[in-house]
């Protein structure tokens, strides 16, 4: 990403600190670009070290001597209520830049991530209530004492979130650090920031937060990102990304022994099994793979088919890709819009040249779309291979663009092995008749979540992570809540018998 100075050509925003609107330290910007066009949309402030230090000094501040970490939980239900109705009324209008900045289809954005961003913070309104308390059982050693955990917010939070899913993931970061009274200074991508920036416009419109709660620092990954999480004011660490930046990440963390949320990498597979409806699974198997161009960590890009019915999908699939209207994300009748970048469309077509090279052979797709309107923006098209081997790269490593992978099994033992053949575990499916053969087969599948007859579908309510290389922690529902909070036991003795006695006198009988 190239730096620029202030332009005055462009919409411009700045850093969010301390309840303030402010350009970095060192006056440096950059410029975002709609993928589709090349159009340049906007001017960012981009934070120098120096404002990564006071955005987390107000969040320590915030968190250290302001009211929010003591407020009650009715009254951050309260907060996360209104901000739902806010995000409810500017639903619209975040739906279309996240469509232009991402490239992504804006029936995409309307309809699944914006409606999600919503449910996300209505759900940990919800979740918000619910006391902080505990209980645990009753003890008479030494002596009758009440035992509770009284669950505490952890303190000052580093969020990172990439480019893709910009709206929703910034909700399943910012919703449950502020349901559980924690302070944050988030960091979105440098690539697809606008939409975050006016996230958190709404928040600072609202009035709601104390000053310093949250806080907006933009800028590269490998400048101000490693800083923020390698930062000494920092106690929690949430990033959504790559697994090799994720291993970063750690790093920097263990050096202040942070607490960290990792939502990594995935190599998701879909386990057709025998009985399984090839004219009702097609749609839902292609939406696993090229929903987003398939730049979701969670996509369906191996597809595992018994050996019977292997052809009669494949022709299936392939009629089906050739369907998919590729074309201006802001066109309600575009399938699919462009990648996120010229240089991501690049590492998609060397794993397509790769895929080729290990003997795996293209069915459909595998080029860019032709025409006028797709020389501006890094177009390609939904590719197909078949005659894949598991272990060749292409069947194991993370493409991040619609590249699919079809593997024949013999016998669903052969398949279980080959889909957890792998160092990601983020999340799978599996197309069957039979429900009760779908959950025995999800039960041995190592991934965090496992669709049966569905796929890519969040609930709010449910953990979302990866086992594996796919990350450390969940998040959403009360899972993704504990992931905010430091559990403190505290134990009440109702004997009072230490009075005045040595403690291991205590241990004494009368």
């Amino acid at each position: 990403m190239e730096l620029h100075p202030p332009t005055t050509a462009l919409e411009h925003h700045p850093l969010y600190i301390d309840g303030v609107w402010c350009d970095a330290a060192d006056g440096a910007t950059f410029t975002v670009t709609a993928p589709a066009t090349g159009e340049l949309m906007a001017s960012v402030a981009s934070a120098s070290p120096a404002d990564v230090d006071r955005a987390v000094a107000a969040a320590r501040t915030a968190f250290d001597s302001g009211p929010w970490p003591h407020s009650s939980p009715a009254e951050r239900a309260r907060v996360l209520t209104d901000l739902t109705a806010m995000l409810e009324e500017r639903a619209f209008a975040l739906a279309e830049i996240d469509a232009r900045e991402g490239g992504v289809p804006i029936r995409k954005t309307t309809y699944n991530d914006v409606t999600l961003a919503i449910e996300i913070f209505r759900t940990f309104a919800e979740i918000a209530r619910r006391p902080p308390y505990e209980p645990l059982p009753w003890t008479d050693m030494p002596s009758v004492s009440w035992n509770f955990v009284w669950r505490e917010p952890i303190g000052v939070c580093a969020q990172i979130i990439p480019w893709n899913y910009t709206v929703a993931m910034a909700a399943w970061k910012l919703a449950p650090a502020l349901a559980t009274g924690n302070t944050v200074v988030f960091k979105p991508s440098s690539l697809a920031p606008l939409t975050s920036i006016e996230l958190v416009r709404m928040i600072n419109e609202s009035d709601l937060l104390p000053r310093g709660v949250v806080n907006l620092v933009n800028g590269p990954g490998a400048s101000v990102g490693e800083y923020l999480v390698g930062h000494p004011g920092v106690d929690k660490i949430a990033f959504s990304g790559s697994t090799e930046v994720g291993r970063k990440v750690m790093v920097a963390a263990a050096q202040g022994l942070k607490k960290v949320t990792l939502e990594l990498g995935g190599k998701s597979p879909a386990l057709v099994l025998p009985d399984a409806d090839l004219e009702t699974i097609t749609d839902g198997l292609l939406f696993g793979a090229f929903y987003h161009a398939g730049q979701l960590c969670e996509a369906g890009t191996r597809i595992f088919v018994h050996r019977s019915q292997h052809d009669e999908l494949v022709e299936r699939l392939v009629a089906r890709t050739r369907q998919i209207r590729i074309g201006d994300p802001l066109d309600l009748e575009t399938d699919m819009g462009p990648l996120i970048s010229f240089a991501q469309r690049e590492k998609v077509e060397a794993y397509i040249q790769l895929g080729q090279a290990e003997g795996a052979r293209i069915v459909v797709g595998g080029g860019r779309p032709q025409g006028e309107q797709f020389e501006r923006g890094p177009y390609i098209e939904p590719t197909i291979f078949v005659d894949v081997d598991n272990r060749s790269r292409l069947a194991q490593e993370e493409i991040f663009g619609p590249v699919l992978a079809i593997i024949c099994y013999d016998d669903i033992t052969d398949a279980l092995r080959m889909a957890n053949e792998t160092l990601f575990g983020l999340a799978a499916s599996v197309w069957t008749r039979d429900l009760q053969a779908g959950i025995a087969i999800a039960q041995r599948i190592r991934a965090g979540t496992v669709w049966i007859n569905e796929t890519l579908v969040l609930n709010p309510n449910a953990p979302f992570g990866g086992y594996k290389q796919s990350g450390i922690g969940r998040e959403m529902g009360l899972y993704g809540i504990q992931e905010y909070t430091e559990a403190k036991h505290i134990h009440v003795d109702l004997m009072q018998k230490r009075q005045g006695r040595l403690w291991w006198d205590a241990l004494l009988p009368e």
